[in-house]
């Protein structure tokens, strides 16, 4: 049995057989203009509190062409010395309340996908500010 729960979208094969290999429970939402990946039970570093959150990456329609730009965690993460991390103090009144994390990296159309933005990601949280 999958841990997925998916609607049918425009996700590419390859990022479904990533969530799948990587064993997280996931849920994929279509919104107007994006797709929402919910990942649950993200683990963070050392550096944040709580170690265990939900992530979402938003992708916007135009994805893989378009840049899935910045990351979203709930409930929020705090650095575990205190205080928000950097450019992470913004709550999305677009995203129910989940904690943006303002991070913008290159995005190469058409190359990238949902492991290389989970990547970027991993490599932002391992900074640890």
């Amino acid at each position: 049995m999958s841990s997925a729960t998916t609607v049918h979208c425009p996700l590419l094969e390859i990022d479904y057989r990533f969530l799948e290999e990587k064993g997280w429970q996931y849920e994929i939402v279509v919104e107007p203009g994006e797709i929402r990946v919910y990942i649950r039970g993200f683990e963070l570093p050392a550096a944040y509190t709580p170690r265990l959150t939900d992530l979402l990456i938003r992708l916007p329609m135009g994805y893989p062409q378009a840049n899935p730009d910045m990351f979203w965690t709930k409930p929020d993460v705090l650095l575990a010395r205190g205080g928000y991390p950097n450019r992470a103090d913004y709550h999305d009144p677009t995203a129910d309340g989940w904690q943006r994390w303002s991070r913008h990296g290159g995005w190469r159309a058409g190359v990238d996908n949902l492991r290389t933005k989970l990547a970027a990601v991993k490599h932002e949280l391992g900074a640890g500010s």
